[in-house]
């Protein structure tokens, strides 16, 4: 039910509820500071204790998601990161086009 909630008041952008930018409730803005890793606690620690549900690959990043036994292939294969053109690539993007994409 909250996700709904969320999604009817910041809507979704990239298959994610919005930030909501400046128009965004205090709680909700540090609710996304958290995921992010900016709360004051610093680091990733809510997104290390977290298991990601690939499903279709739409909303989860190839490269900046921990969803290969908990790892970021960004930096598990940063040389191909370096070189890839597309650094925000979804797993669906990347099942659908091939490897050519990213």
């Amino acid at each position: 039910m909250w996700c709904k909630v969320l999604k009817a008041k910041y809507g979704l952008r990239d298959g994610q509820v919005d930030n909501g930018g400046s128009r965004a409730s205090s709680w909700w803005k540090y609710i996304i500071s958290i995921k992010n890793g900016d709360d004051a606690y610093g680091g990733s620690w809510f997104a290390d204790h977290i298991e990601r549900k690939v499903g279709n690959g739409e909303s989860t990043s190839f490269w900046k998601d921990a969803w290969l036994d908990g790892e970021y292939l960004k930096s598990h294969f940063g040389r191909l990161f370096d070189l890839c053109l597309n650094k925000d690539v979804s797993v669906a993007d990347m099942r659908r086009l091939g490897w050519g994409l990213g």
